[in-house]
């Protein structure tokens, strides 16, 4: 049986506060407080980004995509350098279907960083009514944080790279836009709910050599 890789919680932390960092709006952030930098919106946004960030065969399939919409070459560099560097099977850590999709519980990493005050989470909705979706806001304390973690070392660094390219990919939509796009890949679509969600690397790979051929024509 091939045994599931699985991270610390301190690894999710580093790695939600690289996707509020990176895809946080910074639009009129400081209404929040005036250390606030910028703000995510929904938890359902952030198990998107944190699902492209756990599955690198999945980003890469997605970049691909929008290479064939765009053109620019540097999308195929990363891709290129995703499978050189062999992410799909080091870097990998898998996610579970449930009823809306990708989804683990992000609470003790969030907690960690709420402790020493790097994000705040607000709850937007009416008082006393239901919630519409968790706000997660990043802290001056927080980006600075992120910033000294980053530098410490290349493989902290990635975080932040990382998280960049997932931001890219995303734009502005919103979590159920996301995790639409997400469903449109057969493989995760056809999970079973409860069980890991399939790689797909290998059709991701020849998909990027395809792509390759028909420019060295």
């Amino acid at each position: 049986m091939t045994e599931i890789a699985v991270a610390s919680e301190r690894q999710t932390a580093i790695r939600l506060l690289a996707c509020i960092q990176a895809a946080g709006d910074r639009n009129d952030a400081d209404r929040w407080g005036s250390d606030v930098v910028c703000v995510l919106r929904a938890q359902s946004r952030l198990q998107a980004l944190d699902f492209w960030m756990r599955n690198p065969d999945y980003l890469a399939n997605e970049l691909l995509t929008e290479f064939e919409t765009s053109g620019e070459r540097d999308l195929l560099t990363i891709v290129q350098r995703i499978f050189d560097d062999r992410e799909p099977d080091l870097r990998r850590l898998p996610m579970v279907r449930y009823l809306f999709g990708a989804f683990e519980p992000l609470d003790n990493a969030l907690a960690i960083l709420r402790a020493a005050d790097l994000i705040r989470i607000k709850r937007d909705g009416v008082p006393g009514g239901k919630i519409r979706e968790h706000l997660y806001l990043l802290t001056t304390a927080g980006e600075d944080a992120f910033g000294r973690i980053a530098a410490a070392a290349p493989e902290l660094g990635w975080y932040r790279d990382r998280a960049s390219i997932v931001a890219r990919v995303a734009g502005a939509q919103g979590g159920k836009a996301l995790k639409d796009r997400q469903y449109l890949q057969a493989e995760y679509a056809g999970t079973e709910l409860s069980h890991v969600i399939q790689p797909v690397t290998d059709r991701v790979q020849a998909r990027l050599a395809t792509i390759l051929e028909g420019l060295a024509e």
